[in-house]
């Protein structure tokens, strides 16, 4: 029969972020939904505390955990605000992933430290007015242009919903955008999608005014516009032509991050309705006495339990 008991380290790790999240992050959560506010104070103590770092190795300043750890510290977010939970999970799993799956050496010598330091957040620019995992609706298109003895890229397009894209302390955006085509045996033409590494100070460059969102208001979420954006050749990512084949693994990968988010956000809905059915009195009692609702009950700590 499976053991599905954490092990001492795991469970130091859900305590610490379950404690971080109750004492920390809830205390701050309403205000800054409703103004609507980046929580950089929470942020910091968040990279202080390692978590960007989780599932990276300690060469590039990680922790040398793994997905699993990154889970569990999402959960206990996820249970008292969504927003933080959502920016340490597209920081990791958006921004600096990419990076460490597919990029060369020099560039996570270059980017991965601040990453998962949390000293810099990253964001994964692939939805498009008309376009997300859609590929062949990809719009934005990059081309080579060599200027004197340097070859760059030049990008224009627009992305859409982009996460962690315009705080003061984002650093890189890596973009997905159409670099040529082939053709397919029938005779119609395939777009070549590739991923390149945008850092936010580059001309042409621009993060649009945020989303006013009906949820994860604290979530940093903006439209970007890129126009006549230069960088060097080198800020490839990964393979020409590949971009479909590694924004794919990658979004792999963080629905997995996603359905921790949602078990924290479960678990939550079943911490608040105890703490209530304690409190509020119907017939002379505390309604959590009665059966109706502590069946209830009940049957959302059973779904919460089976999610995780």
């Amino acid at each position: 029969m499976a053991d599905f008991e954490l092990s001492e380290e795991y469970q130091d790790l859900s305590n610490t972020v379950r404690e971080f999240a109750d004492e920390v992050v809830a205390p701050v959560s309403a205000k800054h939904d409703e103004e609507h506010s980046f929580p950089y104070e929470v942020v910091k103590q968040m990279a202080d505390m390692g978590l960007f770092g989780l599932p990276f190795p300690e060469e590039f300043g990680g922790m040398g955990g793994d997905y699993f750890a990154l889970a569990l510290a999402l959960e206990q977010l996820g249970r008292v605000d969504q927003s933080v939970a959502i920016t340490l999970e597209a920081g990791v799993s958006l921004g600096a992933m990419p990076i460490y799956r597919f990029g060369s050496d020099a560039q996570k010598e270059e980017w991965l430290p601040m990453l998962a330091s949390g000293q810099a957040l990253a964001g994964f620019g692939l939805t498009e007015p008309e376009a997300g995992s859609d590929a062949g609706g990809t719009k934005t298109h990059a081309r080579r242009e060599t200027v004197g003895d340097r070859t760059e890229w030049v990008i224009n397009g627009n992305k859409e919903f982009i996460t962690n894209s315009g705080t003061d302390i984002t650093r890189l955006v890596t973009v997905t955008a159409v670099t040529g085509q082939e053709e397919r045996p029938d005779g119609s033409l395939k777009k070549e999608i590739s991923t390149i590494l945008v850092p936010t100070g580059t001309p042409g460059f621009k993060a649009e005014k945020a989303y006013n969102k009906v949820g994860w208001n604290a979530s940093d979420t903006h439209p970007l516009t890129l126009k006549d954006v230069r960088v060097p050749e080198e800020n490839l990512l990964g393979e020409e032509g590949r971009g479909y084949a590694n924004f794919l693994s990658i979004l792999d990968e963080g629905r997995i991050a996603i359905a921790a988010l949602a078990t924290g956000a479960a678990q939550g809905c079943v911490d608040l309705s105890v703490k209530y059915a304690k409190e509020r009195s119907a017939f002379g009692q505390n309604i959590g006495k009665h059966q109706a609702i502590a069946f209830k009950i009940a049957r959302m700590q059973a779904r919460a339990h089976t999610s995780r």
